[in-house]
């Protein structure tokens, strides 16, 4: 799957879309995967190049989640972090809109993470009653609002003030949203923040990191939390239990330890190896834990070496 080309890929879903429903290409930049099943449709927002770097064949993870469910699913794909700001995607969704496409299902799930993210809260007004999930979602990237966000100088020339600009006034109409982020990760908690309304819930997860998705893909939490909204179950509830889950992935301390390491916290650091050296028999984590035990002993903390 790594050696596929952009223009075998874009074939292959284009056929996908000639079977189930139909591809089309939305200016240069943007392409919409449609597939057509069940009484559930789940909007995602993809980028190409995730979905290039996978080893799922090139399959967008909404349209994946919604086969295994029996669910319809609208695939918008960007070639590159674009927030899907573009007039030919407004034009698309104007005319799933006079069309009454969303008016044909039972329920409509949105789901995207970071510039995705934000596309699924601001388009999800075309679809009300809808349940949104958005990880890590930026609010906009206005400067004249979210001046202090400096890590996309490049988005500064795009409009964000025009249709579909700012996604926590698009989330008015939703039925319920969830916005995941981690608290830790200063401007994500920010944009969190200006998300605040009676019909979403802030979902904050310490110590996730800066890449949520990734860290809930790793811990099969990632496609349960959209499973459960597409069955209309996800709640705050449901999601910290699945979230719990995480604790007893390997891949959730790894994430935890890249965390930390920047603030040179040596004890929890430690902790945290010594955890996964007894919980999952890791040799990385025994090694490391080892060695911070020499560089901790001469501050005057004692700890007992793990056996090799």
């Amino acid at each position: 799957m790594q050696d596929m080309s952009v223009n075998n890929w874009q074939t292959r879903m284009s056929a996908l879309g000639q079977e189930f429903g139909h591809f089309e290409q939305l200016g240069p930049a943007h392409v919409a995967l449609f597939s057509e099943d069940g009484p559930v449709l789940l909007v995602s927002f993809e980028l190409r190049d995730d979905l290039l770097d996978t080893d799922q064949d090139g399959l967008p993870l909404g349209y994946r989640i919604a086969q295994e469910g029996g669910w319809s699913s609208l695939t918008l794909i960007a070639e590159d972090a674009t927030w899907f700001r573009a007039p030919e995607v407004y034009a698309y969704f104007d005319r799933l809109v006079d069309d009454g496409v969303f008016e044909d299902y039972d329920r409509v799930v949105f789901y995207g993470a970071g510039s995705c993210g934000y596309a699924a809260a601001a388009f999800s007004v075309v679809a009300p009653d809808a349940t949104v999930i958005a990880l890590q979602p930026q609010a906009t990237l206005d400067p004249r609002l979210a001046g202090w966000d400096d890590r996309y100088p490049e988005m500064r020339r795009i409009s964000f003030s025009d249709r579909y600009g700012f996604a926590p006034e698009m989330l008015d109409g939703a039925k319920q949203a969830f916005v995941v982020y981690d608290p830790l990760q200063r401007l994500d908690a920010m944009h969190a923040a200006l998300f605040h309304r009676p019909n979403v819930t802030l979902l904050p997860c310490i110590l996730a990191g800066e890449n949520i998705e990734a860290m809930l893909a790793g811990c099969n939490v990632l496609e349960l939390m959209i499973a459960r909204a597409c069955e209309g179950k996800l709640t705050a509830t449901e999601f910290r239990k699945l979230y719990r889950n995480c604790r007893q992935n390997i891949a959730y301390l790894h994430t935890l330890l890249r965390s930390i390491r920047p603030q040179e916290r040596l004890y929890l650091e430690a902790l945290i190896c010594r955890d996964g050296a007894r919980r999952f028999d890791a040799p990385r984590f025994r090694r490391r834990y080892n060695k911070l035990v020499e560089l901790l002993a001469p501050n005057g903390i004692q700890m007992e070496p793990e056996p090799v």
